[in-house]
């Protein structure tokens, strides 16, 4: 029996329609240049498409489409406090382009290592963060789409040591050329309303010190060292809400290094965006960067 995830957030959070949206994917990717591919994996922002939208063309711009066979979508939790990562219960996700098909050995596979739980279909369809990426890897892989499956995952609040649990559990499928990773993670939430204010002032402008402190935890997820990573976050609090995502791509990363044939990957940043500048205390705003990871 098909068990169908509806697209929740489809007329919201980006159009509902499917010509609108085909027409804006395609001008986003041909606006970004392919520089860094072809991808094994990708971090890209999940927020609504007028906010985000062209800085993820850029990391899904690096994707080679012929390649990939099997997607892995590793998003946070934002609505459920979850202290593991969870699988989805629904075989098929809905888009307003077509239906992705959920793999159903591998969920069975990685469900059967004890370290996985489910999700209720309530809270697969209130969460945004994967299904903000469904309408792009949809479009990239849109003369492939009969061959290729996705693999939701739902990352909880994870120790450093989960991370590397997890991290190690899916570095076997990374090593697969025909797997690509999705990271998905917007950076800095800035403002009273996030609760979050840090700002160095020898930046000049606060939204100048939101970027340095991004750029700063970009720098240091470039270096693949996820310990380094845990520090920065500890050390500056950075609102980077894909932040159990990413150091669990950076411990799979760390699992696969010394078994790539020689191979040295290369992770690199190639957009960053605000939603707006702040100048003042009372302004907000949220940051996106899009980044590739590619084996050299």
């Amino acid at each position: 029996m098909t068990t169908a995830r509806r697209a929740t957030h489809a007329g919201s959070w980006y159009t509902d329609s499917g010509s609108e949206l085909n027409k804006q994917l395609e001008d986003w990717l041909e606006a970004a240049e392919l520089s860094h591919g072809p991808a094994r994996a990708i971090i890209a922002p999940h927020a609504g498409y007028s906010y985000c939208g062209g800085c993820a063309g850029f990391a899904y711009r690096q994707i080679s489409p012929a390649v990939v066979r099997r997607i892995f979508i590793l998003g946070p939790s934002h609505h459920v406090r979850l202290a593991r990562c969870a699988l989805s219960s629904a075989s098929v996700y809905r888009t307003p382009l077509y239906d992705l098909h959920i793999d159903q050995k591998v969920c069975r596979d990685l469900e059967e290592t004890g370290h996985f739980e489910l999700m209720d279909m309530n809270t697969d369809e209130e969460e945004h963060s994967i299904e903000m990426h469904l309408p792009f890897i949809a479009k990239v892989m849109e003369d492939f789409k009969d061959s290729i499956t996705i693999i939701p995952i739902l990352v909880g609040s994870l120790s450093p040591e989960k991370e590397a649990g997890y991290g190690a559990l899916l570095a076997p499928y990374m090593a697969d050329p025909q797997s690509l990773f999705i990271i998905s993670s917007d950076f800095c939430h800035w403002g009273q309303r996030f609760r979050y204010i840090y700002y160095d002032r020898s930046c000049g402008p606060i939204y100048r010190s939101i970027q340095n402190l991004d750029k700063m935890g970009m720098d240091i997820i470039e270096t693949l060292n996820p310990a380094a990573f845990t520090e920065y976050l500890k050390k500056y609090g950075n609102t980077i809400c894909g932040r159990h995502p990413i150091g669990v791509l950076l411990q799979a990363i760390q699992n696969l290094k010394g078994n790539t044939n020689g191979q040295r990957m290369n992770l690199k940043f190639l957009k960053y965006a605000q939603s707006s500048q702040c100048n003042n205390m009372n302004d907000s705003s949220v940051s996106y960067a899009s980044a590739s990871l590619v084996l050299e």
